[in-house]
């Protein structure tokens, strides 16, 4: 089984998504500079226990998405900023601690076109639901976006609904650990059927007979 750098943090990453991250602790800037010299991928993995900087290494949870560093900005102190995309799922099987960081030993996997018929059928039901959802980010934070950009088939849309959805990171945490696209489609079909119409409240403005009463001197 292949060896992979692993950096836990507070974040879940998927395939496709990209990370922006200042390399500032000294272990970090070794594994970085590392994977820039090697050409190799590092892992992100969400914190299971712990914290994220600084102190003893954080432990990971078992699944995590692998990255690549596209594109890095050099600072005073050997820090960094790095830009990297994630690339592949993947389910770590035992740690190595004999590193200042973890390294884990771990195996790759993406999600199995189980049922295309249920992918198509779910698919269909989340692009309209897809599309409801940035459209109410875009009117919210004043950007344009092109509906005929969001993509027609099955697996695409699930990466792009994946890397868009603003949840907490348990929720992502639970997606990214699906091996089935049929059941990572009807998962995000759930979810977005209740994000939209959550949206929708949040940004409608109170009918003219609100009234919420005095308020409270507590």
């Amino acid at each position: 089984m292949p060896e992979i750098p692993l950096f836990p943090l507070n974040t879940v990453l998927f395939p496709g998504m990209q990370i922006k991250l200042h390399i500032f602790e000294e272990r970090y800037k070794l594994m970085v500079n590392r994977c820039i010299e090697a050409h190799m991928p590092f892992g992100v993995v969400l914190i299971s226990a712990g914290h994220e900087a600084l102190g003893p290494v954080a432990a990971p949870d078992e699944i995590g998405c692998s990255a690549r560093i596209i594109e890095v900005q050099r600072l005073p102190l050997e820090r960094m900023n790095i830009v990297a995309v994630g690339h592949q799922r993947f389910r770590i099987h035992a740690l190595d601690r004999s590193n200042p960081y973890l390294v884990g030993n771990v195996s790759f996997f993406s999600p199995l076109d189980d049922n295309p018929n249920l992918m198509r059928r779910f698919g269909r039901a989340l692009r309209p639901l897809l599309i409801r959802y940035i459209d109410s980010l875009a009117a919210a934070e004043e950007i344009q976006f092109d509906a005929n950009e969001i993509p027609h088939t099955p697996k695409s849309l699930a990466q792009v609904a994946l890397i868009l959805l603003r949840t907490d990171n348990a929720q992502k945490q639970a997606l990214l650990s699906l091996d089935s696209t049929s059941a990572l489609l009807r998962r995000l079909l759930e979810i977005y059927q209740l994000e939209t119409e959550l949206m929708t409240i949040r940004l409608s403005p109170p009918g003219d007979d609100f009234n919420i009463g005095p308020f409270s001197s507590n």
